[in-house]
C-alpha cells in the first residue's frame, strides 16, 4: 500500500512541515520587537530582497524555476502577481507596524478574524453556500468588531487591515496559475527592484541602517529574508500533505501564540471590550470549526457510499 496521503488523510511529514510553519509565524513578533527601533519600511523592503535568494535557491534545487521565467513573460500572470505581491506588502507592513507600536494583540485579532472573513468572501465573490454555523461564526465576528469599535471610538484599524490584506491576497492567490512556491517567487522578484531601489535611497541619504547601525541589526536585518520565506515555504508543501480540517485547525495556532505573547510577554493591556470581544472571536472559530468537521465527515461519508454503489 502506498504511503502517500490520500484525501482523508493526514501525512506525518506535512503535519510536521505545517505546524513548524504555524510556530514560526507565533514566534516572529519575538524576532520583529528586536528590530521594533527600525523604520517598518526598511524591514519591509529588507523582508522582499532578502526572501528572493531563499525562493530562488528552492526552486533551482526543484528544478522549476523555468515555470517563473515563462510566467515573466506573461503580461495579465504578471498582473495578477503584482496585485497578490501588493497585498502581501500591506500585510507585512501593518504586521510590522503593530508589533512596533505595541498593537500585537490587535494583530492577533486580526488573524483570528481571517478565516471567517475568507468564508465572507467565498459566499459574496464566488457564491459559495454557506451552513447556518458558518453564518452565525461570521456574524459573531462581526458583532466583536462592532464592540472594539464603539468601545474605542474607531476601528479596531491593525486588525481590520491585516484581515483585508491576507483575505484578499488568499482570495487572488487562487486565480495565480502557479505552484505556491513558484508564485511567492514571482511576488519578491517583483518586489525586489522596488525595495533595492528604496535601500540604495535610505543608504545615500543617511537614513538607512544596513551598514551603518550595529552588527546585530545587519544580521537581524539580513534575517529577515529567511523568517519570511521559510515559514511560507513550510506550510506550501505541509498543507498539500494535511485535510483542510487539519490545517483549519493549525491556523489558530499562530494568532494564540500572537495572543500570549502580547499579552504576558509585551504587557499589552487586555481591557474590558477585548475581554469581551475575544471570547466571541474564540467561540465564532470554534463553532466554523466544528462545521469544517461536519462538512468533512459529510463528504467521506459520500465518497464511502458512492464507492460501494460502485463494487455493487
Amino acid at each position: 500500500m502506498s504511503s502517500k496521503p490520500g484525501i482523508d488523510s493526514d501525512s506525518p511529514h506535512g503535519f510536521g512541515f505545517a505546524l513548524a510553519a504555524y510556530v514560526l509565524w507565533g514566534l516572529m513578533p519575538l524576532y520583529l520587537k528586536a528590530i521594533a527601533h527600525i523604520p517598518p519600511m526598511e524591514v519591509i523592503a529588507h523582508r522582499a530582497l532578502w526572501s528572493l535568494p531563499i525562493a530562488a535557491a528552492v526552486l533551482i534545487w526543484q528544478r522549476r524555476s523555468d515555470e517563473v521565467i515563462a510566467a515573466v513573460k506573461k503580461p495579465r500572470l504578471l498582473a495578477m502577481a503584482a496585485l497578490t505581491a501588493a497585498l502581501i506588502t500591506g500585510n507585512w507592513l501593518t504586521y510590522v507596524w503593530a508589533v512596533a507600536n505595541g498593537h500585537t494583540l490587535d494583530a492577533a485579532l486580526g488573524y483570528y478574524i481571517n478565516p471567517l472573513f475568507s468564508v465572507m468572501l467565498g459566499a459574496v465573490l464566488l457564491g459559495e453556500k454557506l451552513s447556518r454555523l458558518k453564518m452565525f461564526a461570521v456574524a459573531l465576528a462581526f458583532a466583536a468588531v462592532v464592540i472594539l469599535t464603539v468601545t474605542a471610538g474607531s476601528l479596531p484599524l491593525v486588525a481590520v487591515g491585516l484581515t483585508l490584506t491576507w483575505g484578499f491576497y488568499a482570495y487572488f492567490k487562487k486565480s495565480l496559475p502557479l505552484g505556491p512556491n513558484q508564485g511567492f517567487t514571482l511576488e519578491v522578484l517583483l518586489l525586489t527592484p522596488i525595495a533595492l531601489a528604496y535601500l540604495i535611497w535610505l543608504g545615500t541619504t543617511g537614513q538607512g541602517t544596513f551598514g551603518e547601525g550595529n552588527m546585530v541589526d545587519n544580521l537581524l536585518l539580513l534575517g529577515c529574508g529567511p523568517i519570511t520565506a521559510i515559514p511560507l515555504l513550510f506550510y506550501a508543501n505541509g498543507a498539500k500533505l494535511l485535510r483542510l480540517s487539519t490545517i483549519g485547525i493549525l491556523q489558530y495556532l499562530t494568532p494564540t501564540m500572537l495572543f500570549l505573547t502580547a499579552v504576558l510577554l509585551f504587557g499589552e493591556p487586555f481591557d474590558t471590550a477585548r475581554m469581551i470581544a475575544f471570547p466571541m472571536i474564540w467561540a465564532a472559530l470554534a463553532l466554523y470549526s466544528v462545521s469544517l468537521f461536519r462538512e468533512a465527515s459529510a463528504r467521506r461519508r459520500t465518497r464511502r457510499e458512492l464507492a460501494a454503489h460502485r463494487i455493487q
